[in-house]
């Protein structure tokens, strides 16, 4: 079931000198400071090269300092805002539908894992060929008749970077690249949370027992598969009191709750706060 969008999304075309054109990827440089207080979310990919940095960064609610040789990556559908500070210098593209498939599948690794860890510390020499395709980039958008193909190359080639530096920062890159039957639990999960909060619903759309699920669970993420639907539940709660204009009757209507005090039991027994006291 096709879900109405809550959040203010901000569209890649809003972003091109030229809005009627179509849109596949744009290049910015951020110079100085800036502030996006009110959050809300984009329906394309943006990668973000902090070449000097201060300040925060938040992705779904988790606050992240902005450093030098940085790469922060923000997903569509991920609520984001920033405090930037006046000293910063960054390179941010923004990837649209068209090039996505293209970026997504030289990450290497599911998405998920990215939403785990959207902020890396680039080593130097990774850090100067990231920029170089960067702005290789840049310059191929301000040709005359820009080439698409070769675009989605060097697209190609920074995924592949990214990656690498990935799978030598964090240990859990197996979890995701291993393990298909995880990839896609926590696919189905985004698309289906509002609606089903059974594990076996889950396995069986998978093909697997709700039992052998929650093995896998618990041995590559030791926690239950029903913690992980939580989870995207209690995300979405926080998304929608935080960056929407719902008011709590209607986040409790959309997010499947039988009623205002079941809602506001399940976010309290996670937050420690009532959604009042959270929005």
């Amino acid at each position: 079931m096709h879900q109405k969008d809550h959040f203010p999304v901000l569209r890649i075309q809003a972003f091109s000198q030229n809005p009627s054109s179509d849109c596949t990827v744009l290049f910015h440089e951020l110079h100085g400071e800036r502030a996006i207080e009110e959050a809300h979310k984009h329906d394309f990919l943006i990668a973000i090269l902090f070449e000097r940095g201060a300040g925060t960064h938040t992705i779904d609610f988790v606050a992240h300092p902005i450093q030098s040789n940085q790469l922060h990556l923000l997903f569509p559908g991920q609520v984001h805002a920033w405090n930037i500070q006046h000293d910063t210098v960054g390179y941010q593209l923004m990837i649209g539908q068209e090039l996505l498939d293209v970026f997504l599948t030289n990450l290497r690794f599911a998405a998920a894992f990215y939403h785990r860890h959207p902020v890396m510390d680039i080593p130097g020499s990774t850090f100067g060929h990231l920029l170089y395709e960067f702005k290789s980039i840049q310059q191929e958008l301000h040709a005359d008749k820009p080439f698409t193909q070769m675009i989605s190359a060097r697209l190609g080639v920074i995924g592949l970077l990214i990656s690498r530096v990935a799978a030598a920062l964090f240990q859990d890159t197996d979890i995701y690249s291993a393990n298909p039957v995880l990839s896609r639990f926590v696919n189905l999960i985004d698309q289906h949370f509002r609606e089903q909060r059974s594990v076996a619903f889950y396995a069986a759309a998978i093909g697997i027992s709700a039992n052998y699920l929650n093995m896998i669970c618990k041995k590559e993420l030791h926690v239950a598969a029903s913690s992980l639907i939580q989870d995207r539940v209690l995300l979405e709660a926080k998304r929608l009191l935080k960056a929407s204009r719902m008011t709590v009757k209607e986040i409790v209507f959309d997010l499947g709750f039988y009623d205002h005090a079941n809602f506001s039991k399940f976010f309290k027994a996670h937050t420690g706060m009532t959604p009042s006291e959270f929005k």
